[in-house]
């Protein structure tokens, strides 16, 4: 297979394809993502996240928003992050709320670590393996942003 045009075109013209799209699946990606998980919580019970994001934010407000109001508030929250995405409209807004919103994600990892750890800092529960995982949500956000804020992002690694 070593120098094969054909390949080569076909390479090409994938990278191409994902060069011209690429930005655009990642924004609807996370619309879809925020919109449905978001829309999840305005009823009770259906959430797998909800008794902990429930708690967190009684925690990190002291009580401030208790249980009547903070499912509905996240919810209302991640939709909106979730139609910013989706729309392509208010990319600033729809950044700056879900790097807050990021915040308050990894709350639990402090707060409530006998439930996001089976072996603390080293071992996630799936609780901790859901919230570990939005480190990428925060990489998808600053890339859709700066693109979006009409920065070039450069190859900085080999």
């Amino acid at each position: 297979m070593k120098n094969c045009p054909t390949l080569s075109k076909f390479e090409q013209a994938s990278y191409d394809w994902m060069a011209k799209y690429g930005i655009l699946l990642l924004r609807l990606s996370m619309g879809v993502i925020f919109f449905w998980f978001g829309f999840q919580k305005f009823f009770p019970g259906i959430s797998s996240a909800e008794s902990i994001a429930t708690r967190t934010i009684e925690v990190v407000t002291f009580n401030l928003i208790n249980e009547p109001f903070s499912m509905p508030l996240l919810a209302t929250w991640e939709v909106l992050i979730g139609l910013g995405f989706l729309t392509g409209r208010f990319i600033r807004v729809t950044s700056l709320l879900l790097f807050l919103q990021m915040i308050g994600t990894f709350a639990p990892l402090f707060v409530f670590p006998k439930e996001t750890f089976f072996i603390v800092p080293i071992v996630p529960t799936l609780a901790g393996q859901y919230i570990i995982k939005n480190l990428v949500f925060i990489a998808v956000g600053m890339i859709i942003l700066t693109y979006y804020q009409g920065r070039v992002i450069r190859k900085i690694i080999n």
